[in-house]
């Protein structure tokens, strides 16, 4: 009750609670189809190299959130064209790219003269601090990631369920599995300012994999997904600011508990939701 009073006091609070909000649509959509596609290795390495960017951005005088947004894309095409030519040694190039873009990004930092930078605001976030100019940004990424799931929504799926079939019936698979990496990337971004690199890949697959303990259509396993991620960041923002603990971290720890016991639910008592 505390945090729900001070959430009716306090502007920090209520815009994180719109971030919260913004970040719960972006994942609804982009978690499931990681989940469905099981491409988490993937995500997750557009997620920690985006802090490559982040250092970039950083070292050049720009905007960190810029340089995470254009890191994260150009990793999504070129994930989804090794994805396509190189798969014999996929998992490899991939921690290749996921290792050397988080160091690059430690380094550039390091190498920006007069910036003293707290790197656990990147990699574990702080929802704590989103402006008013984070928030139009995050609004902006999130309709983006509406509007390409509903344009391109049979083409994620044909090519999740069956990508060669769907190839043979004149999808251009490859393109459109670089586009839904692309909207994967700008989810990637959102979540950056709501738990952090760190902790992206986690709360990606832990709304949509417990969605699918109880739906098994996509729009379905999309919607709970959406109101399971809102639910996780309340519930971890309100038991953060009870104990002074680091709000990234509790927000995923939530989503991670739920996870435990949505499985359990799932596997002994049946489907609890039709």
């Amino acid at each position: 009750m505390n945090f729900f009073n001070a959430l009716m006091s306090y502007s920090f609070l209520q815009y994180a609670v719109t971030a919260s909000l913004l970040a719960a649509v972006s994942c609804g959509i982009s978690g499931t189809y990681v989940y469905i596609n099981r491409i988490t290795f993937i995500a997750g390495g557009i997620a920690h190299a985006v802090l490559g960017g982040v250092g970039a951005a950083v070292y050049l005088g720009f905007s960190p959130f810029t340089g995470a947004l254009v890191t994260a894309l150009a990793f999504a095409v070129i994930l989804g064209i090794i994805k396509f030519k190189a798969s014999a040694h996929e998992d490899t190039i991939i921690g290749a790219l996921w290792a050397c873009g988080m160091s690059a990004g430690i380094i550039f930092i390091y190498l920006t003269p007069g910036y003293a930078v707290n790197l656990n605001s990147y990699l574990f976030g702080n929802i704590l601090l989103v402006s008013k100019d984070d928030l139009t940004m995050l609004a902006i990424l999130a309709s983006a990631v509406l509007v390409i799931s509903a344009v391109f929504h049979r083409q994620f799926a044909a090519v999740s369920f069956d990508e060669e079939f769907a190839r043979l019936r004149g999808v251009k698979s490859q393109i459109i599995y670089i586009i839904l990496l692309a909207m994967i990337a700008l989810t990637v971004v959102v979540l950056m300012k709501v738990v952090g690199l760190i902790l992206v890949i986690a709360f990606l697959s832990l709304p949509s994999a417990a969605s699918a303990v109880f739906f098994r259509k996509i729009s379905s396993i999309s919607a709970f997904s959406m109101l399971l991620s809102f639910i996780f960041s309340i519930a971890g923002l309100a038991f953060s600011y009870k104990y002074d603990l680091p709000t990234g971290a509790s927000i995923t720890l939530v989503a991670g508990a739920f996870y435990i016991i949505s499985i359990i639910a799932g596997r002994y008592h049946g489907k609890i939701l039709k």
